[in-house]
């Protein structure tokens, strides 16, 4: 592998199982990196029947010799990271040599979150509007808020926390703002005195782990180590190449390494594509799978569709291949790690989803903002299902028939190899081909 430099992408609307997927490679990682994002995004991984929840510290950290790394493209919201950082702690992980944070990461601040639900209030109650006017079902974490700081020079970093006075007095003027904004929408504004005790606190904790992680990346590869990028969220709400404004506030795609961490796109050799087996998402939007009678609960129950980070159900649909085509093209994934397989035995029938349709023609999802997805019609190859239990099975010969023509008509559609196949949520339930 040239430089032994990975990166893992979502190629869907996120929970694909990344999380799984990195705790897999992270076995054989120096560093596992966290690139953009903040903590709308989670991924769980199962080790031994235990849960590990992860919002923004790499979930490759759990492997021994793998230091996890959050580089500058990730905003950082201080109460989050430091529960993480208890967490791991408390069972037993010694975070002193494996956590390394960039001082470039920008802050989710109280304003920030309360700004999010503020702006969520006003845009109305309709969750599933298509029409920019509707609520957009964010997580309320302050995401867009403070990705909108940090473009338009408002935003504070770590490297403001390294000067505590600086700090404060960036703060201050910064909340005196937000808080007039605060209440012309009728919402209690932040106590300025109260938020800063917490944060200093806050700041004693995190202070220790960070540092230059560009010159760390960049002796990495000087030293040929092998270094995992962890994609938080998926291609198609990529901020530039979702159905805006239904996205998140960071780019998603493979290019983003190279702002969010300072590693050249051409150093990374191989980018795994994860695919789950269906398609599901978080909050509103256009969705033009999705399945919305029993079926849709069964699949949701069966395959523990709720949001690590909101505990939220998610919507569910039949697999997209005409959105994940764009998305392997556009991060020119060369390997496919394809997730939950194991949540479809026992259908029938199971539907894929091969191309567009609009007003009659053809359309593809690169041609599509939030009014043509949410009107299109998706055009569907149907597939006989399997009913055998497929979680024990580690050889790609011994799963059932109907199993594998489903596997193999996705592989060749998107003409892209698969390497991984997830039969289970615990770390040993996958077939490597």
């Amino acid at each position: 592998m040239k430089n032994n430099v990975s990166a893992v992408i979502g190629t869907q609307w996120g929970d694909e199982g990344k999380g799984k997927i990195v705790d897999l490679f992270s076995e054989k990682a120096d560093y596992v990196v966290r690139f953009h994002g903040g903590n709308n995004a989670g991924h769980t991984v199962i080790v031994d029947d235990k849960k590990y929840p992860f919002h923004l510290i790499p979930s490759g950290i759990l492997h021994p010799n793998a230091i996890g790394v959050i580089a500058n493209g990730v905003i950082i919201d201080l109460e989050v990271l430091v529960s993480e950082i208890e967490n791991l702690q408390a069972n037993g992980i010694n975070l002193k040599k494996k956590l390394v944070i960039s001082p470039r990461c920008h802050l989710i601040l109280p304003y920030h979150k309360a700004l999010d639900s503020a702006y969520e209030m006003i845009r109305g109650k309709n969750e599933r509007s298509s029409q920019w006017i509707g609520k957009l079902g964010t997580t309320g974490r302050g995401i867009g808020p403070a990705f909108a700081d940090k473009v338009s020079y408002n935003g504070i970093r770590i490297y403001e926390l390294l000067e505590w006075e600086n700090f404060v007095e960036k703060f201050t003027f910064q909340t005196k703002i937000k808080n007039k904004i605060l209440n012309t929408f009728k919402v209690t504004p932040i106590n300025i005195r109260k938020e800063l005790k917490k944060l200093s606190r806050l700041r004693e904790i995190i202070l220790p782990f960070v540092k230059d992680t560009y010159l760390l990346l960049q002796k990495a590869l000087d030293e040929n180590k092998n270094i995992l990028f962890e994609g938080a969220h998926g291609v198609m709400l990529d901020i530039d190449f979702s159905p805006y404004p239904f996205s998140t506030g960071s780019n998603v795609i493979t290019g983003s390494v190279n702002t969010g961490a300072g590693i050249a796109v051409q150093k990374i050799a191989t980018v795994w594509g994860v695919v789950k087996a269906y398609t599901s998402r978080v909050g509103g939007g256009p969705f033009p799978t999705e399945i919305t009678d029993q079926l849709a609960n069964t699949i949701r129950e069966k395959g523990g569709e709720y949001g690590t980070t909101t505990g939220r159900p998610r919507r569910v649909g039949w697999l997209d291949l005409e959105a994940v085509k764009f998305a392997c093209q556009i991060s020119s994934v060369t390997d496919i790690a394809l997730t939950k397989i194991d949540v479809l035995s026992g259908l029938k029938k199971i539907k894929v989803c091969i191309d567009y349709k609009l007003k009659g023609k053809p359309i593809s999802y690169s041609s599509c903002g939030y009014s043509e997805l949410s009107t299109l019609t998706p055009i569907y190859k149907e597939f006989p299902g399997w009913e055998e239990d497929i979680t024990n099975i580690r050889r790609f010969k011994d799963l059932p028939k109907n199993c594998r023509e489903y596997l193999e008509f996705i592989e060749n559609f998107l003409r892209t190899p698969i390497k991984i196949i997830s039969t289970g949520p615990s770390r040993e339930e996958y077939i490597k081909l």
